[in-house]
């Protein structure tokens, strides 16, 4: 007999973007879920770091991948399972187990989104340079307006999904094309992914950081909450959904390494250079290559302003019942202020992007230790449901991990402070 859901479980029908029901959400729903946690953690920084790492480590950067993402998942399953399943956001299950804590979580959360985001609405500007030649801060600007314009709409929750969806698709087929024409060698690639020469493990821990901390460890599983795919009933959901997520992911950096790879191979040094994947790129296809990198950013920052704007401010909702009515604009609101910020900016963001950063790796062991309590400690949290210790256990091993990443993300703050 399924359990009825804990009373804190049915989703805010204010909340933005409109949620459906348990008993009807879509599989479009679930499907952008999927896509908002994808897209959310391919972003410019995404792209940027894959390639430095390609030419750092060449095709043993293969083994960090597989290693990666296999812990990528393993944190997601949890995640998306605990808050699925309960149908709470992380910063109210966090303020039912330490009370307030839910507060602070959200205040790093937030913070380290809006950082971010003026990261990525930079991004957005190069990418738009990089296509049609314009100014990056005019490419920025319109970016944040086309961004906006997803969320004034009445079905905004719709228009976020498939927007996330087409983009994700858009990027994986031409960082495919890209894959294939660059020519890299496949078989000492698929060698190394369990042979490797060269083992980093700060590398492998700087991806972990980067693909499952901050804001980013919680836009598919805040999404599937407003989209009411939530309870007990709902985890064979809810899980295929996680691990789906992260392979799309997953897929995006092994076709970005591949291409980088194929690049770097052929004699082009990546290493020093301003822009490496712009190199890469325009090295590999010529002129049109510059192009298609430019779409390629492009669509992985305008898809991180969505996913670092809608879940920072599911974050707030928290705080005041007037920011969870009228959600949509706040989100309207974080964006404008975003773009604003970038715009006055007199070079490029790179500080705030370290620090946001650094601060993914020291978010990462609060949240996701709240979680894992959940999973062992509160099953009245979970209204009833027997949370499988095949799963907890492994997730408590790489909560210990998180905390390693969390000292070295401390250290990382430290020192930019102290610069």
């Amino acid at each position: 007999m399924t359990q009825a859901p804990h009373p804190d479980a049915t989703p805010n029908p204010s909340a933005m973007p409109p949620p459906g029901t348990a008993g009807t959400a879509t599989k479009g729903a679930l499907l952008g879920a999927m896509f908002l946690m994808a897209t959310s953690a391919i972003g410019p920084g995404f792209i940027t770091q894959t390639t430095v790492f390609t030419a750092q480590l060449g095709a043993a950067f293969a083994f960090a991948i597989l290693i990666s993402i296999i812990v990528d998942i393993a944190v997601q399953l949890n995640v998306w399972r605990v808050i699925g399943v309960s149908g709470m956001r992380a910063q109210d299950l966090a303020n039912k187990v330490i009370p307030g804590f839910g507060y602070f979580l959200a205040a790093l959360v937030v913070f380290g989104g809006l950082v971010f985001n003026i990261g990525n609405i930079g991004g957005t500007g190069l990418g738009a340079n990089a296509m049609f030649g314009v100014d990056a801060k005019i490419g920025g600007a319109v970016s944040a307006l086309i961004a906006i314009a997803i969320f004034v709409s009445k079905k905004a929750g719709v228009a976020m999904d498939r927007i996330v969806v087409v983009l994700g698709v858009l990027m994986i087929a031409m960082v495919g094309y890209a894959a294939i024409a660059t020519h890299p060698p496949y078989g000492d690639a698929l060698k190394q992914t369990v042979l490797p020469d060269n083992v980093d493990f700060l590398v492998i821990t700087t991806l972990i950081g980067g693909t499952v901390g901050g804001y980013i460890t919680y836009a598919g599983a805040h999404r599937i909450v407003d989209s009411g795919i939530t309870g007990p009933e709902r985890v064979a959901e809810i899980s295929s959904g996680s691990i789906t997520g992260i392979l799309v992911t997953g897929v995006m950096r092994g076709l970005l390494f591949l291409a980088i790879l194929g690049v770097v191979v052929g004699g082009v040094n990546l290493v020093g250079v301003d822009n490496p994947p712009a190199v890469a790129f325009e090295a590999a296809l010529g002129r049109v290559g510059l192009h298609i990198f430019g779409v390629i950013l492009w669509a992985a920052s305008i898809t991180s302003v969505i996913g670092a704007s809608y879940t920072s401010v599911s974050f707030l909702t928290t705080f005041n019942e007037t920011i969870r009515k009228h959600s949509q604009w706040v989100v309207i609101a974080f964006i404008v202020f975003s773009a604003a910020i970038y715009i006055s900016l007199g070079q490029s963001p790179a500080t705030l992007l370290i620090l946001a950063g650094a601060l993914n790796g020291l978010i990462l062991p609060f949240g996701f230790g709240i979680l894992i309590w959940v999973a062992l400690r509160r099953q009245d949290l979970l209204g009833g449901y027997v949370y499988p210790k095949w799963l907890a256990y492994p997730g408590l091993a790489i909560w210990v991990l998180t905390i390693y990443l969390g000292y070295e993300s401390f250290s990382g703050i430290v020192d930019l402070w102290s610069q």
